[in-house]
C-alpha cells in the first residue's frame, strides 16, 4: 500500500496551478491572491469620531463640568468648515472627519446641552473615541500575502482600499461524474431492483463550490466502458479537471478501472488510509483525473484528503490542508495498525481549551449520516491500532478552513 503522505505528495507535485486574471471584487470570495496586496492609502483615511459626540480640545476639559461654546455639527460625509479655539467645540456624528484643533471626542451621553453650547461632564483624554487615520492600515504596508484565499472580511478590506479588481488565479472548472448501472437520479421514487439514489455527486458538487471550484456536471454513467470514454473525453475538452466516483476497486464491474489502467497516464493505488483506500490518480486528455471510491463516506474523505488541497494548490492558495488541533478522543477506538484511519468524530473545546472527541456514529464507509453529524476526524497515524479511551490524538477540523501548508502537513 502506499502511504498516505506519499499519495498526497505525488498528487500536489503533478498539478499545475492555473493562469492569473483579475477579477471583479464581487467575484472573489474563495479565489487566492496571485500577488501581494499594499495599501495605497491609510486605512482609514482621516481622523474621525468613533462616536455621536463633541470634538473638544483636552486641555478644555481639565476641570469638569466644563461650559463649551458649540460651533456647529459635522456630518459623516462632511468637511468641518472650522477650526476649534480654546473655549469652544463641534458637534460630529461617527464617522465625520474630526475638526481642526480637536484631540478627542466626548460622547454625547457624557454631556449635557446648553443654549449655543453644551457642558462636557467627563476630563477627555488624548485619542478619545478617534479613530485615527492609518489606525487599522498603514499606507504601505503589506495588507495581504500572496496566496491568501478571499474571504468575506478580506474582500471588505480591499473594498476599503479601492481595490476593484484583485489579482487572483482562477477557479478550476472541475468535471463531475459518477459511475454504476445502480445509480438514479435523486428524484427517483421507485428504488426496486437493487437501485440507490446517487448521492455521491451531489456531495460532491458542494465540496468543489466549497473549495472554490465550478461545477461541470456530467451526471450518471452507467458502466459502459466506450460510454464513459465519450464522456471522459467530453470533459477532458473543457474542464481544469475531472473527478469521478465508483469503479476504482477490486470488482468485476469496476469499469473507471478496467478503461483507464490501459492507457498509460492513470494509476490505481491502494493507499494505506481507511477510508478511500483505492484511489485512481493521473490525467485524461492531459487533464488531472481523480477516480475515487463509490462509498460515500469514501468520497467524502478522498476529497478532503486529495482533491481539495488539489484544486487549492491549483488556485495558488498558500493554505491547503484543513487546521488540526490535538486534543483527547474520550471514546476510545480500534483501528487497522496498517493504515491512517479517519474516524468521523464531534469535537468540541472544553472551558479549559482542551479539545474533546467522541465518535459520531456508525464508522463504516456507507454510512454518510455519522459523516453528516460530525465536524471533524480523528486521525490514527499508521501504526497506533488500539486508542484507549481519554487518549491524545489529533483533529482535523473539517469544517474550518484550510490552515496548513503542504509543508506544515505532509512536508516538501
Amino acid at each position: 500500500m502506499k502511504p498516505l503522505h506519499q499519495a498526497q505528495a505525488e498528487i500536489l507535485d503533478a498539478v499545475a496551478p492555473l493562469p492569473v486574471v483579475s477579477v471583479p471584487l464581487a467575484s472573489a470570495a474563495g479565489l487566492a491572491l496571485a500577488e501581494p496586496v499594499v495599501a495605497s492609502h491609510d486605512l482609514p483615511p482621516f481622523a474621525n469620531s468613533a462616536v455621536d459626540g463633541y470634538a473638544v480640545r483636552v486641555g478644555d476639559t481639565a476641570a469638569v463640568p466644563a461650559e463649551l461654546s458649540v460651533l456647529g455639527t459635522v456630518a459623516a460625509g462632511s468637511v468641518p468648515e472650522v477650526a476649534v479655539a480654546p473655549g469652544s467645540a463641534v458637534k460630529v456624528m461617527t464617522g465625520a472627519p474630526l475638526p481642526d484643533g480637536t484631540e478627542a471626542v466626548v460622547r454625547v451621553e457624557d454631556t449635557e446641552p446648553l443654549d449655543g453650547g453644551v457642558r462636557i461632564l467627563v476630563t477627555a483624554t488624548d485619542g478619545l473615541a478617534v479613530r485615527g487615520a492609518g489606525g487599522d492600515v498603514a499606507a504601505g504596508t503589506e495588507v495581504m500575502a500572496a496566496g491568501t484565499r478571499l474571504a468575506a472580511a478580506h474582500l471588505g478590506v480591499l473594498a476599503s482600499l479601492g481595490v476593484a479588481f484583485p489579482t487572483v488565479r482562477r477557479r478550476p472548472v472541475v468535471a463531475l461524474l459518477s459511475t454504476g448501472d445502480e445509480l438514479v437520479p435523486v428524484e427517483t421514487a421507485d428504488l426496486s431492483g437493487g437501485l440507490i439514489r446517487d448521492a455521491n455527486r451531489t456531495t460532491l458538487a458542494a465540496l468543489i463550490a466549497d473549495a472554490g471550484g465550478m461545477v461541470s456536471d456530467h451526471g450518471i454513467v452507467a458502466d459502459d466502458p466506450e460510454l464513459l470514454r465519450r464522456v471522459l473525453d467530453e470533459a477532458a475538452g473543457h474542464a481544469d479537471v475531472i473527478v469521478s466516483s465508483g469503479g476504482v476497486s477490486m470488482g468485476d464491474h469496476d469499469v473507471v478501472k478496467e478503461m483507464l489502467t490501459g492507457l498509460g497516464t492513470v494509476s490505481f493505488w491502494q493507499v494505506a488510509m481507511q477510508p478511500a483506500k483505492p484511489l485512481g490518480f493521473g490525467s485524461v486528455g492531459g487533464v488531472p483525473f481523480f477516480g475515487l471510491p463509490g462509498n460515500p463516506v469514501s468520497v467524502y474523505v478522498a476529497f478532503e484528503q486529495f482533491v481539495r488541497p488539489a484544486l487549492l494548490t491549483m488556485m495558488g492558495a498558500a493554505a491547503v490542508f484543513r487546521p488540526r488541533v490535538r486534543g483527547v478522543l474520550d471514546d476510545g477506538a480500534s483501528t487497522d495498525p496498517a493504515k491512517t484511519v479517519f474516524l468521523r468524530a464531534v469535537a468540541v473545546p472544553d472551558v479549559s481549551g482542551t479539545w474533546h472527541a467522541r465518535s459520531a456514529g456508525g464508522q463504516a464507509s456507507n454510512v454518510l449520516s455519522a459523516m453528516a453529524a460530525a465536524n471533524a476526524f480523528a486521525v490514527i497515524p499508521a501504526g497506533t491500532g488500539t486508542v484507549a479511551p481519554g487518549s491524545p490524538v489529533d483533529l482535523e477540523l473539517f469544517t474550518f478552513p484550510s490552515s496548513r501548508t503542504r509543508r506544515e502537513a505532509i512536508g516538501g
